[in-house]
């Protein structure tokens, strides 16, 4: 089995250099958020509960 994550980016950014912001499919316990400028940098990685509610918050936002 690959232990490679397959990365998405987010809709809001964009090739202007601005914030952009990867996240991994979805991975058993653990979600990856990166810098999509840094490709292959360092990650922040939280609870998928974490994330869900992360999500929540920002959607009711």
């Amino acid at each position: 089995m690959s232990t490679e994550l397959a990365w998405f980016k987010s809709s809001y950014s964009d090739d202007e250099g601005g914030e952009c912001v990867e996240v991994s499919a979805p991975h058993p316990d653990t979600i990856h958020i990166r810098d999509s400028k840094l490709g292959s940098g360092p990650e922040v990685r939280v609870s998928a509960a974490t994330w869900t509610e992360f999500i929540s918050h920002v959607a009711g936002a």
